[in-house]
């Protein structure tokens, strides 16, 4: 899509030119941004100049630059040594997005955007991810993934801050994970994203996102039987309703679906 209030364009290559003019925004992959008119949007702030590498591993752990595409990602996990991989082209196939998008579409815009159904954030949210944010006025800030989105496309960032990574800690990419989705069309947004993981010490985390406005994320010692997990999953707040599936739905596919989940990994 055309954007007709965009009359500048630059390329960002160093932290000074992350300082947003007046009407300026951010922008990597575009995907979101040119799907729609972008009304009081004069200017676009270009990141993938900056040169970020996509990914890097230290101490066990994965780093993700923001500007990491879907499908690099995607890549770099098919095979890979730590256990939940699989957990990461789960995720992505849970956009429903061609190839074309895969290779254009940034993880850290995925997280920013924060809709509901976004993939990044059920794949960040389940293995503990933690953003490192860039602040305007030349410092930084660790923020929890599940605490960087606020609502269905709403986060916490604070204009002109932006996402510089995002890190995946070591003893989430050895759990064992599970995945669950579901939409009410074959090919529809996903109406419900269920994931878990079970750590080495037997912790669990269970998640749902689709189905709430943002992430719950729902942490106990060992996994739950499964009445307090119906217990906990129809009690947790933020279950909506739009065209894609009411509230109620909602709340009775992640009750049997999380519980799902968590057959899988007590198997």
């Amino acid at each position: 899509m055309d954007l007709e209030t965009v009359a500048t364009y630059r390329r960002a290559t160093s932290r000074a030119d992350l300082a947003l003019a007046p009407g300026e925004r951010f922008v990597a992959g575009g995907t979101w941004l040119y799907s729609e008119p972008q009304v009081g949007t004069s200017g676009l702030v270009d990141l993938t100049g900056m040169g970020w590498a996509s990914i890097e591993e230290h101490d066990g752990g994965l780093r993700i630059g923001a500007t990491c595409t879907i499908a690099e990602l995607v890549a770099h996990a098919v095979g890979a040594a730590w256990p939940a991989h699989p957990l990461v082209s789960d995720c992505a196939n849970a956009l429903l997005a061609s190839f074309k998008v895969w290779n254009s579409a940034t993880v850290g815009g995925n997280v920013c955007r924060a809709f509901a159904a976004a993939g990044m954030v059920s794949l960040c949210t389940t293995l503990d991810g933690v953003a490192t944010i860039w602040t305007p006025d030349g410092g930084e800030e660790r923020r929890p993934v599940v605490d960087l989105v606020a609502g269905n496309g709403v986060t916490t960032l604070a204009d002109g801050e932006v996402l510089r990574a995002i890190d995946l800690p070591a003893h989430a990419l050895r759990a064992r994970t599970a995945f669950r989705k579901i939409a009410l069309a074959e090919l529809g947004r996903s109406g419900a994203v269920l994931t878990g993981r079970v750590d080495g010490d037997g912790a669990a985390t269970l998640v749902i996102t689709a189905a709430t406005e943002r992430p719950t994320v729902l942490r106990f010692d060992r996994l739950p039987d499964a009445a307090t997990l119906r217990s906990v999953v129809e009690a947790a707040p933020g279950y909506y309703s739009d065209p894609l599936g009411s509230a109620d739905w909602r709340r009775a596919v992640s009750v049997a679906l999380l519980e799902d989940v968590r057959e899988e990994l007590a198997a």
